[in-house]
């Protein structure tokens, strides 16, 4: 059997090719996988479990369909962060703590969002860890769909125009970081999304090899990363 690895769709509304190209991935072929990884960024942006907009809807219902088939895991990511178990209960998935590691056909792997990794972007951890403390989540979700629409389309621009001003080396995992979270964990495979750079990576950890396999996103075709006994191969979806 196989197990699959899938991030950075970024769903929404005014790109509903790719969600069409996912709900005909999860129908073909994540109900015959031994499981599946979603490892953030499926939405572009989400509002809470409470703000459900009707073209989400098809998407929760092949969610759910899959599930009952096979164990769907998902990670947030760094724009669908306020995910919860509303969502998680609807749709039949495994909300999966970032990070995680699972043992893969016998090799223990590290699943990671990716964007944790990206420590040369000061200014783009802080924010982070503004957006993943508890305590302002729950005053984001406090505030009314209208006043949480508003705050996203702002933090939105805000991204934007921040990254318009990085080099683009600064947008990518730092190496160090990620020697350090392999030997941290003790595993020699890491699988991660965020970057949009799609590729295997070998490299060394204490003296023993190790790989890191970056997720390809959506935008222009889908990604998906197979791997079972045998190793990890990536592959593009039409």
């Amino acid at each position: 059997m196989i197990t699959l690895f899938i991030s950075d769709l970024h769903l929404e509304g005014n790109r509903p090719h790719i969600a069409q190209r996912f709900v005909r991935f999860l129908q073909e072929d994540a109900v015959r996988a031994d499981a599946l990884y979603i490892l953030g960024d499926l939405f572009e942006a989400w509002l809470g479990d409470d703000v459900i907009v009707p073209e989400v809807q098809p998407i929760m219902q092949a969610l759910r369909a899959t599930s009952a088939a096979t164990p769907v895991y998902l990670m947030h990511g760094n724009r669908d962060f306020l995910l919860g178990e509303g969502f998680a209960e609807a749709t039949g998935v495994h909300l999966l703590p970032d990070p995680s590691v699972i043992d893969l056909y016998g090799t223990p792997t590290l699943l990671m969002h990716g964007d944790s990794l990206c420590t040369d972007d000061a200014q783009y951890q802080q924010f982070r860890a503004m957006v993943r403390d508890p305590a302002w989540q729950a005053q984001a979700l406090a505030l009314n769909p209208e006043a949480r629409i508003a705050k996203a389309r702002e933090l939105r621009a805000m991204s934007r125009e921040a990254n318009t001003m990085k080099a683009e080396d600064i947008m990518d995992v730092n190496a160090d970081a990620v020697v350090a979270v392999l030997r941290e964990h003790g595993v020699r495979r890491l699988i991660h999304g965020h970057t949009h750079r799609p590729a295997h990576h070998t490299l060394s950890v204490d003296g023993a090899p190790a790989e890191r396999w970056v997720l390809k996103d959506w935008d222009t075709e889908g990604g998906v990363l197979e791997c079972d006994a045998a190793g990890c191969r990536a592959r593009t979806l039409d």
